[in-house]
C-alpha cells in the first residue's frame, strides 16, 4: 500500500547498463523488458516514482525481494536504515531539494536494492540528483566502468549527501541576507522568513541525522555485496555527512541569534517611540498646566484685561518648551 503524498502522475523507468567496454541506456517501456539483465555488466534501474506498488511488487517477484523491503518503499514516512537480507542490501534514505511548484524546501525518499551486479533505486519524483552520475557512466569517467555495483551504490548515496551541501548553500546565503535586514529593518515578514529557516533547517537535520547511522553500518557492517574498497569510499561520505550535520547545528544557532536579535531590535524600536511620546508629554505638562488656569471661569483676573496678555503668554510657553527640550539633549534623554 502506498503511503505519502503523490509527486508525479507518471511512473518513468530508465535502464542502464555497463561494464569496461560496453554501455546501454535506455527509458523502458515495459517492466518485462527491465528484468532481462545482461550478465557480466552492472545493471542500474532506476524508477521514477513509487505510488504504483504493482510495480514494485513486480520487481519484487522478480528479484525475490522480502516483503518488508517492499513495504518499506511503498512508505514514505519511513526512517532512513539499511537492512542486509543476504542476496542484496535494502537502503533507505532521504533527498532534500527546492520545489519548483511548491516554492519550499522538501524531502523525498530514495530507496536502493543493492545486488551483486544490479542496483534498483525508487525515486519519489523526477529530479536531477543523478545526472551527473549518468554522464560519468555514459562518458567512461574515472574508474565508474572498472568497478561494480557497490560502487554504483556508493555514487548515488554520495549524489544524495553532496545535494544537502547545495541546500545548505542557498539557506547560508539567505541568513546572511537576513541577518542585514533584521538590524536595519525588523518587519513581521522578516519574522516569518526567520521562521520558515528554522523550520527548514529542523527539517534537514531529521533527515540527516539518521543517515549517519546508515552509511556507518553500510561501511562496517561486514556485508559481502560492500566490497573493501568500496568501504573507504563510504569513509568519505560519513565524513560529509558529520559535516553537513555540524552546518546544521551552525546555522540553527545563527537563525535563533536572528531571533534573539529581531525581538531586542523591536523592543529597542519600542523604547525609542516611547522615549519621544515620553518628551512630548513631559513638554506639554506645564503648557497644559498654563492653559488650564487661565481657562478657569473666575470674574477677577486682571491678566486676561491686558492688550499684551495674549502674546506673552504664547512666548512663555513657547520659551518654556525650549528650555525643557535644551534641557533634555544636555542630558542626552532625546
Amino acid at each position: 500500500m502506498y503511503v505519502g503524498s503523490q509527486k508525479g502522475a507518471k511512473v518513468r523507468i530508465e535502464l542502464v547498463e555497463y561494464n569496461e567496454t560496453s554501455f546501454l541506456e535506455k527509458e523502458a517501456d515495459a517492466i518485462t523488458y527491465s528484468f532481462k539483465f545482461k550478465k557480466d555488466a552492472v545493471t542500474w534501474l532506476n524508477i521514477t516514482g513509487v505510488h504504483q506498488t504493482d510495480i514494485i511488487a513486480k520487481i519484487g517477484k522478480f528479484l525475490g525481494l522480502h516483503p518488508i523491503t517492499l513495504e518499506a518503499i511503498a512508505d514514505t514516512s519511513q526512517r532512513p536504515k539499511t537492512e542486509d537480507f543476504g542476496d542484496y542490501l535494502f537502503v533507505l534514505l532521504k533527498m532534500a531539494y527546492y520545489s519548483e511548484e511548491k516554492k519550499e524546501l522538501d524531502v523525498e525518499q530514495v530507496s536502493l536494492m543493492v545486488g551483486p551486479d544490479y542496483v534498483i533505486s525508487f525515486q519519489e519524483s523526477e529530479n536531477n540528483a543523478f545526472k551527473q552520475i549518468k554522464e560519468r557512466i555514459r562518458e567512461a569517467k574515472g574508474k565508474t566502468r572498472q568497478m561494480g555495483s557497490d560502487y554504483l551504490a556508493y555514487m548515488l548515496i554520495d549524489a544524495i549527501v553532496d545535494n544537502y551541501f547545495v541546500i545548505l548553500e542557498q539557506i547560508g546565503e539567505e541568513i546572511e541576507q537576513l541577518e542585514e535586514k533584521v538590524l536595519e529593518n525588523p518587519t513581521p515578514e522578516i519574522l516569518a522568513r526567520v521562521y520558515r529557516l528554522k523550520h527548514e533547517l529542523l527539517f534537514i537535520r531529521k533527515s540527516v541525522w539518521p543517515m549517519r547511522e546508515v552509511i556507518s553500518n553500510l561501511q562496517e557492517g561486514g556485508s559481502k555485496i560492500i566490497r573493501k574498497q568500496t568501504s573507504l569510499y563510504l569513509k568519505d561520505i560519513y565524513e560529509h555527512t558529520i559535516e553537513v550535520i555540524d552546518t546544521i547545528e551552525i546555522f540553527r544557532d545563527m537563525v535563533a541569534g536572528m531571533l534573539d536579535i529581531y525581538l531586542t531590535s523591536v523592543s529597542n524600536k519600542l523604547n525609542e517611540i516611547m522615549k519621544v511620546l515620553t518628551v512630548i508629554s513631559t513638554i506639554f505638562i506645564p503648557l497644559t498646566f498654563i492653559v488650564g488656569l487661565y481657562g478657569m471661569n473666575f470674574d477677577y483676573m486682571p491678566e486676561l484685561r491686558m492688550k499684551m496678555a495674549y502674546p506673552a503668554l504664547w512666548a512663555v510657553m513657547i520659551s518654556l518648551s525650549l528650555l525643557m527640550v535644551a534641557f533634555f539633549r544636555r542630558r542626552k534623554w532625546v
